[in-house]
């Protein structure tokens, strides 16, 4: 079942609903039983029985069905939140005098839960390297995680997956992937060997930037505990609207991830050129380091990616930025409009040099606008600097 097939109608059951193209949503929070047997017998199975919609939704669930499917993975759960999908996904693995290392730069939200959870005796370790023996010199005795992004946030490097999951099993360390950047359209990392993948759905499974929601997809095993513990206790559900909204935005999800790779390979190539760009952070880019490794890995190439300004300065990013039309300042990205921001502040250049990022970095999502109005809006503001 190829992934256009998976999108398009895995899980809508037309027979089920009465023939509808699109299925109903089921706005109810819970369901009613016909006797007091059947509902007792549904509560010693809460996962496979719709009770009440915080454990499981006939609307949730053909989303769930379609991005499990898309992952190669047994099971999907929908959260409200990317955030509520990564929390939970962290604490299915770590308890009290457990160390979780994470790997290069990762989402900063992700970075100050580690921090939070501190207080609860769970210590945390970030390495700004991909690199195998860094990684591998960064494990100790009590490390129970292994948390990744590949590529990782605004660097854009990206992370030999098989290989990390290989030694991460030889220490009996669990493993977790943020995989919103490729989708499952372009990279399968639970095919590496990787026990959990998150998704912020929020991005390029939603599309249109009209849903916040959170995707954890894993083994059959892995999530016949965390449904009870981490999923139902922390009650950070999918609401049924939303699950409903993301299903019509999977449905465009192949398509639209082809556009988004083929015009972001287009504005790459002209940033890579322009003499006001030093660098571009590309790794569908022949010339990026990990190019032969993403080769490996992935199976295209997605919108968003980062360059670095020749002329860094504070002021510089502002004018850029400032200068574009096109480009929309504002966080997130994976919709169909196109955005930009700098991880610049103008106040924090130390703490970026310590994330191995310039202060002339700037992050574009390229969205479904045409690539040359794309290309001449960059290139006139690039023009101001």
């Amino acid at each position: 079942m190829n992934d256009q097939h998976i999108c398009t109608h895995l899980g809508d059951e037309y027979e089920r609903f009465h023939g509808a193209v699109v299925p109903p949503v089921y706005q109810n929070s819970l369901f009613v039983y016909p006797n007091f047997d059947s509902f007792v017998e549904a509560m010693q199975d809460e996962q496979n029985n719709y009770l009440y919609w915080r454990g499981k939704n006939p609307t949730v669930e053909i989303a769930e069905k379609k991005i499990a499917a898309l992952e190669k993975g047994e099971k999907c759960k929908l959260f409200s939140s990317g955030m509520a999908s990564i929390t939970s996904a962290i604490l299915t693995f770590v308890k009290s005098g457990g160390h979780i290392l994470s790997v290069s730069n990762i989402y900063g939200p992700a970075i100050k839960f580690f921090k939070y959870i501190e207080k609860f005796g769970i210590s945390h370790t970030n390495i700004q390297s991909t690199s195998l023996e860094d990684i591998e010199k960064a494990i100790t005795p009590s490390t129970r995680l292994i948390y990744l992004e590949s590529p990782t946030t605004m660097t854009f490097q990206l992370v030999d997956l098989p290989a990390v999951a290989s030694l991460a099993k030889t220490n009996h360390i669990r493993t977790i992937i943020d995989n919103t950047w490729a989708t499952p359209i372009f990279q399968n990392p639970l095919e590496f060997g990787i026990d959990i993948v998150v998704h912020s759905a929020s991005k390029y499974l939603g599309g249109h930037s009209d849903i916040v929601g959170g995707a954890l997809i894993t083994s059959t095993e892995i999530m016949n505990r965390l449904f009870y513990d981490e999923y139902q206790l922390f009650g950070g559900a999918m609401p049924p609207y939303e699950a409903w909204l993301l299903t019509r935005g999977l449905r465009t999800l192949p398509l639209r991830m082809k556009a988004h790779q083929e015009s972001a390979r287009q504005v790459a190539e002209f940033l890579q050129v322009h003499p006001a760009v030093k660098q571009v952070f590309y790794p569908g880019l022949h010339d990026h380091p990990d190019y032969q490794l993403g080769q490996k890995l992935l199976k295209g190439y997605s919108g968003l990616f980062s360059f670095e300004l020749k002329a860094d300065s504070f002021e510089n990013v502002k004018t850029f930025i400032n200068g574009l039309k096109l480009f929309k300042i504002g966080v997130s990205w994976g919709g169909f409009e196109s955005l930009v921001l700098s991880p610049n502040y103008g106040y924090n250049t130390e703490s970026l040099l310590q994330s191995h990022i310039s202060p002339g970095h700037i992050r574009i999502s390229v969205g479904l606008e045409e690539c040359s109005d794309l290309i001449q809006d960059l290139d006139q503001a690039l023009a101001l600097v």
